[in-house]
């Protein structure tokens, strides 16, 4: 077992000075060292035209344009270099699991991943410039795997494939502009058929007036349906899956099964979060292990969020935060079932 821990962070203000706090946050970071590494390791397979980057960025989210100059100033680091690190923009994505489930007042997801891209940060901001304040975990620094901001509006990703990229953001990114920008699940709706899409994935989107739908996203193509189950797999875009679904439709089997019987949010949360149900997982050498679980309650304005498995849920109220009552745990702390190594951790 290997112990991990997500650094709790709080800002409130404008996004350049959001990116400066956080580039001095990584500064000396082993999230820095580690990134850094990876890239000497393997070069990039892809390549981002800054200019093209900043006319995406001006049109989708020119607020994180700005908190991107912060990040560069605060490290003394060249825009190409924060464009690579930090901009999720026409980077490649790398195959993953996850789970979703929502009911009338909720949503529960579990993150699965490869341990290595943790960046171990939980994330309140209040943006005093553009958009709308978020709570969620931070992928990649700038941007967010799952997250719900103060409208109430809920977001989570799906992997599906990586065939053939497109030139657009990286899901991330695409979940912190949704976030960010995005009133309900309509506007939602709206920007994932505008915005460019690098590659294939489901968004799972929630407002308060108890609306849930899955927005089948790839490079060539965004189709939408009504469904409060998401694993791995297309239901509409079918001729973009995967070859091997199997384990994708047997989670969906197990939380379909479990999802028509009534059951309270942390019923929810057990059934994804208990490693003896079938939904966890352990499989993080094949970049499939579940990191987190994380659940969200747009009414409330509340959110929940676990390290590993079998662990009870910390509990944080936004609706407190946005009054200015910070919260006051500093550090959340879990095991995973491996000794891969973590992001921010040496």
């Amino acid at each position: 077992m290997t112990s991990i821990h997500v650094d709790i962070t709080q800002f409130r203000g404008n996004h350049y000075d959001f990116g400066y706090t956080q580039g001095c946050m990584l500064q000396d970071s082993a999230v820095l060292r580690n990134r850094q590494g990876n890239w000497r390791i393997r070069k990039p397979r892809f390549s981002i035209d800054e200019a093209e980057a900043k006319e995406a960025f001006s049109r989708f989210a020119p607020g994180i344009w700005n908190e991107l100059l912060g990040l560069g100033d605060a490290l003394k680091m060249p825009m190409q270099n924060v464009l690579r690190d930090f901009g999720h923009y026409r980077m490649n994505s790398t195959p993953s699991g996850c789970s979703i489930l929502t009911g009338s007042d909720f949503m529960v997801r579990n993150y699965d991943y490869h341990p290595l891209t943790y960046d171990g940060r939980y994330d309140f901001f209040q943006p005093s410039d553009k958009g709308y304040a978020i709570i969620g975990p931070a992928s990649r620094i700038t941007g967010r795997m799952d997250g719900m901001n103060e409208k109430g509006l809920v977001m989570g990703y799906n992997f599906m494939q990586r065939r053939k990229p497109g030139d657009g953001f990286v899901c991330h990114m695409i979940g912190r502009i949704i976030l960010q920008t995005c009133t309900t699940v309509d506007d939602a709706i709206q920007l994932l058929k505008e915005i460019p899409h690098r590659g294939s994935f489901s968004y799972v989107v929630m407002d308060r007036n108890e609306q849930t739908y899955v927005i089948e996203a790839s490079p060539r193509g965004v189709e939408v349906r009504q469904s409060n189950i998401c694993t791995n797999h297309f239901e509409l875009l079918q001729h973009e899956n995967r070859h091997y679904l199997d384990d994708s439709k047997r989670r969906m089997q197990i939380i379909d099964h479990k999802a028509n019987q009534p059951a309270s949010a942390y019923d929810a949360f057990r059934l994804f979060n208990d490693k003896d149900k079938g939904i966890f997982s352990d499989l993080y050498k094949s970049w499939a292990g579940t990191i987190h679980t994380s659940a969200y309650f747009p009414k409330e304005l509340k959110a929940w969020f676990a390290l590993g498995g079998d662990r009870d849920p910390v509990e944080f109220d936004f609706a407190e935060w946005l009054e200015d009552e910070d919260a006051t745990a500093e550090t959340i702390h879990g095991k995973l079932d491996t000794q891969l190594g973590i992001a921010n951790m040496e």
